[in-house]
């Protein structure tokens, strides 16, 4: 049975609103008062995955706003527009309906591939970018054509999401369990709770949030060769120019993390990798502590180190 939008309107020390951009319609929930912090999820989640740093950013300081991007939770679901570029200028124009000209960026999973896409095409937006379980696109489009026993093997389940209506059905049926599985899959040990796997596993019950997910799976995937695939793969080659950490689980079996090494070559400004110890995909949920304590101290940190 399919459930509505409210199941992701969760209670908490935030306030939801709608912020229109660009035409669409953008769910966003925002607490704190100060620069604004941009989160932005990944697969299959929503923005309640920064549950932890809409309490941590605001007693830093910071205004933090999580959004659910095009096609997720309470968001606008429109039937195209699941490529990087156009997600790109959705972000950029949720800063701007924010009242801000620019934003620290951070980005999980999709959301991370997004921000590095933001930093390139519209860079005056990003101030600071941090990536989290997500290479450079070029790295990751390089290690799946590549790195067929590392990189390719993790991604299996991507391969699967380009053929049509099956996946969708899959995601969704028994209750979404296949979203829980894949969260499991992924994690590192002992997470996640029962009640964690279940909050995604209904989002993703939402109509139309499963389709609109495997549409960026797809994009990917299919426009490697062609013509928009390859004009954007030309424009990723510019250097970035945003102070950038970048951070990862140590576990993380869904995106590799000597996938993600190297992602520094596509940076000119002040670099930083840091890997998070026991954690997998979602190191900013499995081990909170430490993924803020990260962030928070680089985010403060004036010059940050190359």
């Amino acid at each position: 049975m399919a459930l509505d939008e409210s199941v992701v309107r969760v209670d908490g020390p935030w306030t939801h609103r709608d912020v229109h951009a660009g035409g669409t319609r953008f769910h966003v929930v925002e607490a704190g008062e100060g620069p604004l912090v941009l989160l932005l999820h990944g697969f299959p989640q929503f923005w309640w995955t920064w549950r932890h740093q809409l309490a941590s950013l605001p007693a830093a300081g910071y205004r933090a706003v999580a959004v659910d991007l095009r096609g997720y939770g309470a968001s606008d679901k429109p039937p195209r527009g699941y490529d990087l570029p156009t997600l790109a200028v959705d972000a950029a124009g949720l800063i701007r309906a924010l009242g801000e000209t620019g934003a620290v960026v951070v980005g999980h999973d999709w959301g991370g591939l997004l921000a590095w896409t933001m930093s390139v095409l519209d860079p005056k937006a990003v101030r600071r970018l941090v990536p989290v379980a997500a290479p450079h696109p070029l790295r990751m489009r390089a290690a799946l054509l590549t790195d067929f026993f590392g990189q390719i093997r993790a991604s299996g389940h991507a391969l699967g999401f380009q053929v049509p209506i099956v996946p969708e059905r899959r995601l969704t049926a028994d209750g979404g369990a296949l979203v829980g599985r894949l969260i499991d899959a992924w994690a590192g040990p002992e997470w996640p709770p029962g009640d964690v796997r279940r909050t995604y596993q209904d989002a993703f019950r939402i109509p139309g949030v499963a389709h609109s997910a495997l549409e960026y799976h797809r994009w990917f995937g299919r426009s490697t060769l062609r013509p928009d695939g390859l004009r954007y793969a030309r424009q990723m080659r510019t250097e970035i120019e945003a102070p950038t950490l970048q951070l990862h689980g140590a576990l993380d079996t869904c995106v590799l993390p000597r996938t993600a090494q190297g992602s520094s070559r596509y940076v000119a400004a002040p670099y930083r990798w840091r890997q998070i110890e026991g954690a997998g995909h979602f190191p900013h949920e499995e081990r909170p502590d430490q993924f803020d304590a990260e962030l928070i101290s680089w985010l403060t940190d004036p010059e940050p180190d190359r």
